[in-house]
């Protein structure tokens, strides 16, 4: 194939695809920013704040084409939110500190604790999300999941005081429900039964009430699976049906030892 048939073909696919990779890439930056901007104290706020609009305007123009130009609405929206979404994630800093007995202090929470970084870029992306902002929420998750190992979806519902530890590895679908004071560990999948996409529009993923505790593995499946308020759910477990308030539910493994003989 000579270089002109390629470059032919290559324009086709392009056409056909439309997609931009500048847009993964402002999006990424737009993310790092905002995080320092609302938490790092040698960050200028002032001036991170006119860049994050310039920045929001580039990406918002990039994955909306049709409204690129017009005034940034969902951008003032967002700064609107921004006192409760303090208020809101440092609930979640508070949480892990006082749950997690390897933590020194707050700041340890706020640079080193993947769990954190994955729920401040959650909530963030969530309220973009909210005001029906297309693809810029889950770029900003999923820049959160290339650096935590923690996936969770912009449309999933997630209430106050949440707590991972670890987190490597956990999967939060799409439209799972999280009430207030949940813990989760290393591993979790709170996924779906079945992927289908005639399906879109159904509850795929689990609710899981107030004051549980996930621990590492578990695997919570199903739009109809309840999970009730105060239960544990131990490691390993596979659930795929509900259970009721004050649950534990145990995964039993038979574990065998057996000496070696001597040499």
């Amino acid at each position: 194939m000579n270089q002109s048939v390629l470059l032919q073909a290559i324009h086709q696919q392009k056409e056909e695809i439309h997609f931009s990779s500048i847009l993964k890439e402002e999006s990424q930056r737009f993310t790092q920013l905002l995080f320092k901007a609302l938490f790092d104290r040698s960050t200028d706020a002032e001036k991170a704040l006119v860049e994050l609009e310039d920045l929001f305007r580039v990406i918002r123009d990039l994955a909306c084409p049709q409204i690129a130009g017009q005034p940034c609405k969902t951008w003032e929206d967002f700064c609107l939110i921004i006192p409760s979404l303090f208020s809101s994630l440092k609930k979640d800093a508070i949480t892990i500190y006082k749950n997690d007995p390897a933590a020194v202090s707050m700041e340890e929470i706020y640079l080193a604790y993947p769990g954190f970084f994955a729920i401040a870029i959650y909530r963030m992306a969530r309220e973009f999300y909210a005001l029906k902002l297309p693809l810029i929420p889950r770029l900003m998750t999923e820049y959160a999941h290339q650096l935590t190992g923690i996936d969770i979806h912009p449309g999933a519902q997630i209430g106050a005081s949440f707590f991972i530890d670890h987190g490597t590895g956990i999967v939060i679908g799409e439209t799972a429900e999280i009430h207030d004071n949940v813990k989760v560990y290393q591993g979790v999948t709170l996924g779906a039964l079945k992927v289908k996409k005639q399906l879109k529009n159904v509850k795929r993923h689990p609710t899981i009430e107030r004051n549980v505790v996930i621990y590492a593995n578990a695997s919570i499946l199903g739009g109809d699976t309840v999970v009730g308020e105060n239960s544990v759910i131990g490691g390993n477990t596979w659930l795929t049906t509900s259970v009721l308030k004050n649950s534990i539910v145990l995964h039993t493994p038979t574990v065998q030892v057996i000496t070696k003989p001597e040499k």
